[in-house]
């Protein structure tokens, strides 16, 4: 009768889609019945079995769909370089409530201060939560929206921008936009503020100079940063490039040498 009613429990784990569940069924009611667990033990156990191996799929599923052009931790990070970053505020963003609060996060500043590497460091630890992420430069965002509104198909290209809980969008304000990849950057903004969905974005310029990336409109521009800004962490980062730093480095070792 045993038998019986373990087949059932490993079909009804099938049909439900608990595979993992199905596949350790047999090796976690042995270890059950060897150290007489309860039945709520045994139960949890298997859930919790299902539930990593779920998560552990997401994971890979959301690394592979943010499309980061490479990889960045907050403890790589040099805090003592750049001492405009709050070592604080970033420990903050890494627990992640910005994504439950919708709030977006501005890290603005010159070239090469480590602008990329908190975006990236950030939103990692979302895809480690199993949670989507969406990595794009401004450039190529308009660029592929304006393409898909040409070919007819710009409402899923949107969808692809404003899906994921957290959208970044990197180097805003490095190229001027046209006046219709300005429209199509807002509606981006737009969407996801509707949706209470966050963008972490980084920009050269200051936002006092946003007329100048929404095609010299200064309405658009106000109107996005307000949206932006609602409910946001704004970091300015000074100081100068790190790659500059290191030039300047190898420079001195080589003349010293």
């Amino acid at each position: 009768m045993s038998q019986i009613y373990e087949q059932m429990a490993l079909d009804g784990l099938v049909d439900l889609k608990m595979t993992k569940a199905a596949e350790v069924l047999d090796s976690i009611t042995q270890q059950a019945a060897a150290n007489e667990w309860s039945y709520s033990h045994f139960l949890g156990r298997l859930i919790e079995s299902e539930q990593q191996f779920r998560l552990e799929k997401n994971i890979t599923m959301a690394y592979k769909m943010a499309k980061f052009p490479y990889l960045k931790s907050i403890e790589d990070f040099d805090f003592k370089a750049q001492e405009s970053v709050d070592r604080k505020v970033i420990d903050e963003l890494a627990t992640g409530r910005y994504v439950e609060e919708g709030r977006c996060i501005a890290l603005i500043g010159p070239p090469g201060v480590g602008k990329t590497h908190l975006a990236i460091a950030i939103a990692k630890l979302t895809c480690d939560k199993g949670r989507r992420v969406y990595f794009t430069t401004a450039v190529d965002m308009v660029r592929k929206l304006n393409k898909a509104m040409h070919e007819n198909r710009l409402h899923r290209a949107l969808q692809m921008m404003t899906h994921p809980s957290v959208l970044v969008i990197d180097e805003v304000g490095y190229l001027e936009l046209s006046k219709s990849e300005a429209s199509l950057m807002f509606q981006v903004i737009c969407k996801r503020y509707d949706f209470g969905s966050p963008i972490i974005l980084t920009s050269n310029k200051p936002f006092s100079q946003w007329g100048d990336i929404f095609a010299n409109d200064p309405v658009m521009a106000s109107a996005a940063l307000d949206r932006l800004l609602h409910k946001s962490t704004v970091i300015n980062i000074k100081g100068d490039s790190y790659r500059l730093k290191e030039k300047r480095k190898a420079g001195g070792q080589i003349m010293n040498g």
